[in-house]
């Protein structure tokens, strides 16, 4: 079976098509602005050409959201190209994971489904470098055992470039040196060693309370820059949320 699976995040849209369980393609979208139905629809067209989709080809279409105003948009665009009725899926539908929380977000439920369905005989940590930084744990019978939310890499980046009136936009890589000589690798070594001291930190104090050492997976926009820096995270995986969308939507 042929599917495309949406994930609407605040930053990005992110798309994959799935042949059964494996996606080899995928591609993104920012968010904002907001655009109509018939932009959205003109769009996804292009990037299905870009991609050699073909439409005829695909049999379901599973949209995961947190942008309540996005969803329908995007919902009413993929219906006009494919004349399908997606499937909507969130933190209520049904999975071996039990979320505890009905205020969980989808892309949080989504990383959990995932990660139990890809490595069930471990405890999970999920990181995800998105607009927030999500931190999620769940255990090898999908129980979740919690969630931390911080503030987005990004998002804090952003503020502390415009919330200053000398420091410049730079770009979100590894400096030379953890202690910088010029402003731009003196915020790039703030910006990468302070986040990346902060996630070792979770991970160390999430497996001292569960008393266990978890398997630790990154996903999420930048999750690439900070997979090289530690030991602690063990695998980097840029589609892992639209897996777990597959999972919640598939049987549907």
């Amino acid at each position: 079976m042929n599917s495309i699976v949406i994930n609407i995040g605040n930053t990005n849209i992110r798309f994959g098509f799935f042949q059964d369980e494996n996606c080899d393609i995928s591609w993104i979208l920012n968010t904002k602005p907001y655009k109509t139905t018939d932009e959205l629809y003109v769009q996804f067209l292009m990037l299905y050409q870009t991609y050699t989709i073909d439409i005829q080809n695909i049999n379901k279409i599973i949209i995961g959201s947190v942008v309540p105003q996005l969803t329908k948009v995007v919902r009413n665009a993929i219906k006009k190209i494919h004349n399908i009725e997606p499937i909507i899926v969130d933190r209520n539908t049904n999975s071996a994971v039990r979320p505890k929380s009905k205020q969980m977000g989808t892309d949080i439920y989504a990383n959990l489904v995932a990660a139990h369905n890809l490595y069930p005989e471990k405890k999970k940590i999920i990181l995800d470098f998105g607009t927030a930084l999500t931190v999620s744990c769940i255990d090898e019978n999908g129980e979740t055992l919690g969630v931390i939310i911080a503030p987005g890499i990004i998002t804090s980046l952003n503020s502390l470039i415009h919330q200053t009136a000398q420091l410049p936009e730079i770009e979100l890589i590894k400096p030379k040196s953890v202690l910088g000589l010029d402003t731009v690798s003196c915020m790039q070594s703030g910006m990468v060693y302070g986040f990346l001291g902060m996630v070792e930190g979770f991970i160390d104090r999430i497996n001292e309370e569960i008393g266990d050492d978890c398997f630790v997976i990154a996903t999420g926009g930048i999750s690439h820059v900070y997979k090289p820096l530690t030991d602690k995270i063990h695998i980097l995986d840029k589609i892992h949320t639209l897996k777990g969308l597959y999972f919640l939507g598939k049987d549907l």
